[in-house]
């Protein structure tokens, strides 16, 4: 067998390793050119595989190979995508590899979750493997994480969390997963999909796919969600902070057997908390990995990922909260509903969506500051809806928002689009961090200040 693995980054590499741990003869091809080009060399070098010049004839690229597996970055119109279509070349993510690696497993295949959305995907993904990791099972995150799926199944677990793309789940055929949890969808990655049809036919692979012991979990309030999960074949379970299987009930995270967790044990308790809680106790409960004990001491615990509504400091009675993790407008709306009243850091790199959900809760926003390549639109959206300032730099949207901030308000980045304008190198994280630097600089000597992170 001869496959062809396009994209040679982290993942492409992670798969290189483990088709030739299987001794699948492969070759490497990738769209940078320049000196990263030599850089690729240099590794394909080191994995001892074939680098062909890319796309260049990518009929007679693909016509050469048995498989082609894309790396997260190709998109699904990329010229070998629709030459492998046209030729009828099997297209597989590195999940669907996976997945089909561990059913072969001496002894079984370990139990997997999964979880997909546009938004809220890692949060959820740390937050249910912290729950299985309180009932004792040694557990790792994997997916769109630092670790790759391929490399996850190498290791001496006893279960996974794998955090799913559309990017990942649009070249499956196999993947499933015990527990499948959709926790929503917005308007995203149109840089890579044609249309949100493909998009949302991409995320539904997680239900489709999945037997009949197999439980699907989807959110009570997304109509796009519960049109799919009503047509799942495995057992369906809703979750929402009401009217759902799974919901809140005087005061308490609960299930169809009944209380589960107070909510006065978690940690934080904003909105998209609370359903995030619900939807991983529903996966952890309903596969019987977990009991209702494991899931109150986990959410007791969790704190969750850094860049995702994390507070900085409070400094002169002003919150600083880090949401740079917020890449589409749905996050952002998300993290804005959290407080009141808020003045709104927003913009980047647009990657193609309605910027409009921005301003979903305007009732809540004092003031915007816009940033970045997409600071334009930003501002049309809020246009003689609320004051918009644009700034220059990550220092200058921070000394742009504390001149109009008052105590008691909170001063959030959102950006709700991309980060690959200013910060091309480290992405989200080196945005938050350039604003927790800036938050820290504004400190002077005589300012109230309480330092949070």
């Amino acid at each position: 067998m001869r496959a062809l693995v396009y994209g040679l980054a982290v993942t492409g590499v992670s798969t290189v390793r483990a088709l030739r741990r299987r001794d699948v003869e492969v070759v490497a091809a990738d769209d940078r050119t320049g000196p990263d080009a030599d850089r690729l060399r240099v590794t394909a070098d080191g994995l001892g595989i074939e680098l062909v010049s890319a796309p260049g004839d990518p009929e007679a690229l693909v016509a050469a190979v048995d498989l082609v597996v894309p790396s997260p970055g190709v998109p699904e119109w990329h010229p070998v995508v629709e030459a492998a279509r046209r030729q009828g070349v099997p297209l597989a993510s590195e999940i669907e590899l996976a997945h089909r690696w561990e059913q072969e497993r001496p002894g079984g295949p370990r139990p997997m979750i999964a979880v997909t959305g546009t938004d809220g995907k890692t949060t959820t993904t740390l937050l249910v493997a912290a729950m299985l990791t309180a009932a004792g099972h040694r557990t790792v995150a994997a997916g769109n994480t630092e670790v790759p799926l391929v490399d996850a199944i190498e290791t001496q677990v006893d279960a996974f969390v794998v955090e799913c793309t559309s990017f990942r789940l649009a070249w499956t055929e196999r993947f499933r997963a015990e527990a499948a949890i959709w926790l929503n969808l917005a308007e995203d990655h149109l840089d890579w999909h044609r249309s949100m049809a493909t998009y949302e036919a991409a995320k539904a692979r997680i239900f489709e796919l999945q037997r009949a012991d197999d439980v699907a979990i989807g959110f009570a309030e997304d109509p796009v969600v519960v049109r799919h999960l009503a047509t799942a074949p495995a057992r369906r379970r809703s979750f929402a902070r009401a009217d759902a299987d799974y919901s809140v009930r005087d005061g308490w995270l609960s299930g169809p057997d009944g209380p589960i967790a107070p909510l006065a044990a978690m940690r934080r308790a904003l909105p998209h908390d609370i359903t995030n809680a619900l939807a991983g106790a529903a996966a952890v409960l309903e596969t019987g990995l977990a009991t209702r004990h494991d899931v109150a001491d986990a959410l007791e615990r969790f704190t969750g990922p850094p860049h995702r509504i994390t507070e900085v400091a409070v400094v002169d009675g002003v919150r600083y909260v880090d949401d740079s993790k917020a890449t589409t407008p749905h996050a952002a709306a998300v993290a804005v509903r959290s407080f009141d009243p808020v003045v709104l850091i927003a913009g980047g790199h647009n990657k193609g969506l309605d910027l409009a959900p921005l301003a979903a809760h305007r009732d809540r926003i004092r003031a915007v500051v816009a940033i970045g390549d997409a600071a334009p639109a930003v501002a049309e959206v809020f246009d003689g809806v609320r004051p918009v300032v644009l700034a220059c730099s990550m220092a200058d949207a921070v000394e742009q928002a504390a001149r109009v901030a008052r105590p008691g308000d909170t001063v959030l980045l959102s950006p709700g689009c991309a980060s690959w304008d200013w910060y091309p190198v480290g992405g989200y994280a080196a945005r938050g961090d350039a604003f927790a630097a800036a938050v820290h600089e504004r400190v002077r000597p005589g300012s109230e200040r309480e330092e949070t992170s």
